[in-house]
């Protein structure tokens, strides 16, 4: 089973928090539509009434970064502590390492803070940095040695352009988890 993250840009807290429970994340507009129930043949009504998928214009589509199995507290704080020279224990001691904003379904949908260090660090780095530290990030035991560092350098240029649109607009980085 694999788990979606898409990472972006929001505002404030609140912001982000309001699209948890949104289908397809932040990045999209779908939304669940709970159609009204229907009568029986009887005049009950039908209690077993299936959620339908439908867009809302109104919604705003936020600045993403998709991913698969890259999670915010304990492969991006590794990242972290290589691109700042931070240790672990201090950054998830960070208010905003992996701080629940939001939460759905049970569990299965999380909305989450990434620090305000990881963002600068970042949205400062350039590509040749970004692929160098995707080696050594690459090597650590929470890939379990099955990470192309290249892929990796990939996601960072990706998350390193948000991190810099981001902060050109005063906003900060979420990690919207979906399991």
């Amino acid at each position: 089973m694999s788990v979606l993250f898409d990472y972006f840009s929001a505002g404030s807290d609140e912001e982000a928090a309001t699209v948890i429970d949104r289908v397809g994340g932040p990045g999209s507009q779908a939304t669940i539509v709970q159609p009204e129930p229907t009568r029986g043949i009887f005049g009950r009504k039908r209690t077993t009434v299936s959620p339908a998928f439908g867009t809302d214009p109104e919604l705003v589509v936020y600045d993403t970064v998709s991913t698969k199995n890259l999670d915010p507290v304990v492969q991006l704080g590794t990242l972290e502590e290589l691109i700042t020279g931070k240790a672990y224990d201090d950054i998830v001691q960070d208010p905003r390492s992996g701080h629940e904003v939001a939460i759905g379904a049970g569990g299965e949908r999380l909305v989450l803070t990434l620090t305000g260090a990881l963002m600068s660090a970042l949205a400062a780095a350039d590509d040749d940095v970004l692929e160098q530290v995707a080696v050594p990030w690459s090597e650590t035991e929470e890939f379990g040695n099955a990470a192309d560092p290249q892929d990796l350098a990939d996601f960072l240029k990706s998350l390193s352009r948000l991190a810099r649109r981001a902060d050109a607009s005063a906003k900060r980085l979420y990690c919207w988890v979906c399991v």
